[in-house]
């Protein structure tokens, strides 16, 4: 798309307008298409016959459906029954010849957000299938993935992008589902709010929702209005100004209050917040340390006398953040005044905070360091504001919804989702500590309404013991994320809640979430019984991309590309992808090709729907005997044939181990009392030989522990369990 064109009709800006053919004989496939975007494509093919494709059944704005009832529209509907039919095909390459341009209209759809498409793929594989080339095209209108953070005047209502020609020996629904993806990717890059700082996003977001919207924190049952937790962050940023000229500085804080201020605070201050993972080891946590050149690190009393064997700097360089803040009554009173009365870019200009952020470092979070040194991973202030947007914008909430904020903050779901997000959004922000006291957890829930609880897996086992039904009555939304959901835990959660676990997906790289499933939603009153509808979330998927972000799928060992309906590795592109790791451009080059591409590490899949599978991270597969196993399928496997489904904590792990005859052996690590360990694994085995299970999918092994490693993000601690199994537990 190198040319760009400002077209007259309600300002929308057309890209790749250059690969439009200069003949007729094609058809136009958008993944969406409204009235606007039509009148645009009317205008760019005067001269041109044009032959709307019409989904039968499918709702359409009544402008559009007016403008098709015109007599001089050329318009033919496809029926579901005839989307198969040989005669079909024939009657449509009637209608298309040389000087005619064929252009499908999908039905609208009542999702949240905006989704690639409300095609089903099998109905996009027969157009695709028709016999003619297609030109895809894109159509973003802002307003849709726009936060509410006051107003934002753009010179264009939105886009409309069109990609390569896809020539007909070239075409398939795979390449049609890659360019509709870097469409969209493409047409998200020119979002108007990707360039603001991260400092003035927040600041308009305050200022926006200051007096709508409060933060509680769930330790001691305290509630703060947003204007006043501005107020304090403000006065708390003047502080660190003065007491360090490092760039970047260290939090040490559990979600809450503190956490939040300290976060607002040091991003204000015109600094990089560093939130440090303090469940981490000693040298996990000193490399950290060393790497980011901090020298104040922002915490509590409480936290340093919890936590003796985290390796705490002097106390000179401990800023407290319980001692601080009652010293700035004064000053946060003053400041309090004058954020009510002072606009948000007046605001900025006072605070230094400047308008323009993009790719420079807003945040550094270490990941857990499962092998080697933690590594740090720098997001840019384009990086955050860009994932706020993109899932703000499907899950659609807003004015009286909440957030239960209890994942760590220096965990990325944890810090996006329950720091930034709230504040640009305008949603409450209910938190606790930690994520592991689950009647607590529900208390809040419960007293508070909270709509939107964000779990891990691991975690969401603890609900299911001592918490009960009608405490989470108030939940619009349950959201798992870090690692796979087993149908295990997401069928007890629902049996027991009547609430449906929506599975997410996304990685500390992509800042974080890529993708998410979400409910269904209200089907429009246009629609008809015998009407194709894709649904928004897939049992077994991690969801739809969100928006802006394209996905590309690999051989994993050659990097061949590859269908996206074939399984192999996972490569993304999009705004919310990081640039590299911290000052380690060896690794950085390892992950990032030359046109910007991710490479994730998972393994899977996009199905026709446009849903991503995750087949498993690299590292929890084993390749036995030129096979590759699966871990987390043989766990699940396990599972059911224990009867462990209601489980609220994990009792088994599958690691691989070096095999002189095979290549790789699984061996089952388990915290489950029992017998004779060789007796059970025989027993074990012809368990899983009857549920089906290939022989060479079997541990061989079965070894005894007392717990089975968990982070504190509740991931599976892989690194300690390969030690379990090598023996050197």
């Amino acid at each position: 798309m190198a040319t760009e064109k400002t077209a007259s009709l309600k300002s929308l800006l057309l890209m790749g307008e250059e690969n439009l053919p200069a003949g007729g004989g094609f058809l136009i496939l958008p993944g969406r298409m409204d009235l606007t975007g039509v009148q645009h494509l009317e205008q760019l093919l005067a001269g041109r016959r044009i032959l709307y494709l019409v989904e039968e059944g499918g709702a359409l704005s009544a402008p559009l459906r007016a403008h098709l009832e015109q007599p001089q529209v050329n318009a033919l509907a496809i029926s579901p029954e005839c989307t198969y039919a040989a005669s079909f095909r024939r009657a449509l390459a009637a209608e298309i010849g040389e000087d005619t341009v064929a252009v499908f209209l999908p039905a609208e759809a009542a999702s949240l957000g905006a989704p690639l498409t409300t095609v089903p793929g099998f109905r996009l594989d027969f157009l695709i299938k028709s016999g003619f080339p297609v030109l895809p095209a894109y159509l973003l209108h802002w307003h849709e993935v726009m936060p509410d953070i006051g107003p934002q005047p753009t010179a264009e209502a939105g886009l409309l992008a069109f990609g390569r020609f896809i020539p007909e020996e070239d075409l398939s629904l795979s390449t049609y589902q890659e360019s509709l993806f870097e469409l969209s990717e493409a047409c998200f890059n020119r979002h108007p709010l990707l360039g603001l700082s991260l400092g003035h996003a927040l600041l308009l977001g305050f200022k926006r929702h200051g007096r709508s919207n409060l933060i509680v924190d769930g330790k001691d049952e305290k509630t703060f209005s947003y204007e006043l937790v501005l107020a304090m962050a403000i006065a708390l940023s003047k502080v660190i100004r003065a007491e360090t000229q490092m760039q970047r500085v260290g939090i040490v804080l559990p979600p809450g209050l503190g956490g939040l201020v300290a976060n607002v605070a040091v991003v204000l201050a015109g600094k990089i917040p560093v939130n440090l993972n303090y469940t981490a080891g000693h040298a996990s946590v000193d490399h950290a340390i060393k790497a980011s050149g901090i020298d104040k690190l922002i915490t509590a009393d409480i936290v340093v006398r919890k936590m003796q064997a985290f390796p705490w700097p002097p106390t000179r360089q401990l800023m407290l953040i319980e001692r601080l803040l009652p010293t700035l009554k004064t000053r946060i009173g003053l400041w309090l005044a004058a954020t009510r009365a002072l606009p948000a870019s007046l605001l900025a200009a006072v605070l230094g905070v400047p308008r323009k952020g993009g790719d420079q470092e807003a945040l550094l979070l270490f990941t857990s360091g499962s092998s080697g040194n933690p590594k740090g991973v720098v997001l840019s202030h384009r990086n955050l504001l860009a994932n706020v947007i993109q899932f703000g914008s499907r899950l659609s909430l807003g004015r009286g919804d909440s957030i239960l904020g209890c994942l760590p903050l220096f965990h990325s779901f944890g810090c996006t989702v329950t720091l930034w997000y709230p504040i640009i959004a305008g949603l409450d922000l209910i938190t606790y500590p930690s994520p592991l006291e689950t009647k607590k957890l529900a208390e809040l829930v419960e007293k508070h309404r909270i709509t939107l609880l964000i779990a891990t897996p691991t975690f969401l086992r603890g609900w299911l013991r001592g918490v009960p039904r009608e405490a989470l009555a108030s939940l619009k939304l349950v959201v798992t994320g870090a690692e796979k959901l087993p149908p295990s835990v997401s069928e007890a959660f629902e049996q027991r809640f009547g609430k449906r676990v929506y599975e997410g997906y996304g990685l500390t790289e992509t800042s974080p979430v890529s993708n998410i499933n979400l409910p269904d939603p209200p089907p429009l009153g246009e629609e008809r019984s015998g009407h194709a509808w894709l649904a928004s979330h897939r049992p077994g998927s991690v969801g739809q991309l969100l928006p802006g972000l394209a996905v590309r799928i690999t051989e994993p060992e050659s990097g061949r590309r590859q269908p996206l309906h074939e399984t192999g590795m996972i490569w993304f592109r999009g705004a919310n992808v990081f640039p590299g790791y911290h000052e380690d451009p060896k690794r950085s080059a390892e992950v990032i090709d030359a046109e910007g591409w991710f490479r994730t590490g998972d393994l899977g899949r996009v199905d026709m729907d446009g849903f991503l599978h995750i087949e498993g991270r690299l590292s929890r597969f084993s390749k036995i005997g030129g096979e590759m196993v699966p871990h987390e399928t043989v766990e699940e496997a396990l599972i059911k044939a224990l009867g462990l489904e209601n489980e609220s904590y994990r009792r088994l792990a599958v690691v691989g181990v070096p095999d002189p005859d095979k290549g790789e052996a699984l061996v089952l690590l388990s915290s489950l009392p029992g017998g004779p360990e060789a007796q059970e694994i025989i027993e074990l085995r012809y368990r899983l030989l009857d549920k089906g299970l290939p022989a060479l999918w079997i541990p061989k092994r079965l070894i005894r522990v007392e717990d089975i490693p968990i982070l504190s993000s509740g991931k599976l601690d892989v690194q300690a369990c390969e030690r379990m199994a090598r023996g050197g537990a």
